[in-house]
């Protein structure tokens, strides 16, 4: 007796470990990573957090490895919480792009932001808006590599509701910015909009299956959470996200039908 799965009837078609091995072999090694530290003790902990941080003491120094090691920690008491979100995301990325795409873009993102951000702490340091302490700061996580994903998902978004992401995405991290009180804010921002530069480049006809769609909505809502990751900046940045989504998209149907209109006249 033949004859599709459930799951295929559905339209789920969900994905095995062999259709996302860089995901899943990233979230093997976060976890790892995270409960051999935890097992350590804080000393060790702390110990290895320092030297795997991104920040201007450790670049200064050349430790350039800190670039690729701050990507493989996630010094978060919230790790599990907030892993299947991050596990759906990076998993519609890799079904989008493929695996050496997703590798692409997420290292684009997470290295490419901390330079960044580390170019402008040090100008800030240099110029005395900041102090000289912040230069050792603790600086490790996925979170710029995961705002970089997001941004770069734009390319996959249907050319219909573009404008509500975009509107959406972009309000909300003015929001970000205007609210924030750290350097990490503005990274976030930052990655962002190097995900939307790098979506521009990258293939946008998809075929949106369900379980395709479970895992970007997923995913998207675990980007969201770490764009407006404080009450105060959920607080800010939701209402203004919902305003830009509404507004741009207002906007956007108005044009569409001035166009039409011309056309026909």
């Amino acid at each position: 007796m033949t004859g599709s799965s459930p799951k295929r009837r559905a339209g789920l078609e969900w994905p095995g470990l062999p259709h996302v091995p860089v995901t899943a072999v990233y979230a093997a090694v976060l976890v790892v990573v995270t409960v051999t530290l935890a097992a350590l003790g804080p000393t060790v902990h702390d110990r290895v957090i320092g030297y795997a941080s991104t920040n201007l003491h450790n670049l200064g120094e050349g430790r350039v490895g800190t670039l690729i090691a701050s990507a493989l920690i996630a010094d978060d008491g919230r790790f599990f919480l907030w892993l299947p979100g991050l596990i759906c995301l990076l998993a519609i990325a890799e079904l989008l792009w493929r695996s050496r795409r997703l590798v692409v873009v997420f290292l684009v993102g997470h290295i490419g932001t901390t330079l960044v951000v580390a170019a402008g702490l040090l100008v800030a340091v240099e110029l005395g808006l900041l102090p000289w302490s912040i230069s050792r700061a603790v600086d490790v996580g996925v979170s710029y590599g995961v705002l970089t994903v997001v941004g770069a998902l734009t390319a996959a978004v249907p050319a219909r509701l573009k404008p509500a992401w975009l509107g959406w995405w972009l309000a909300g991290s003015v929001a970000v910015l205007m609210v924030g009180v750290d350097f990490t804010e503005a990274g976030h921002v930052v990655a962002l909009m190097l995900g939307l530069l790098i979506s521009a480049r990258l293939d946008s006809p998809v075929q949106w299956t369900r379980g395709k769609a479970a895992l970007f909505g997923v995913g998207v809502c675990f980007g969201y959470a770490v764009l407006v990751h404080t009450p105060e900046l959920a607080a800010a940045g939701v209402p203004a996200s919902a305003v830009g989504a509404t507004l741009v998209a207002m906007i956007s149907g108005w044009l569409s039908r001035v166009k039409n209109y011309r056309k026909q006249h």
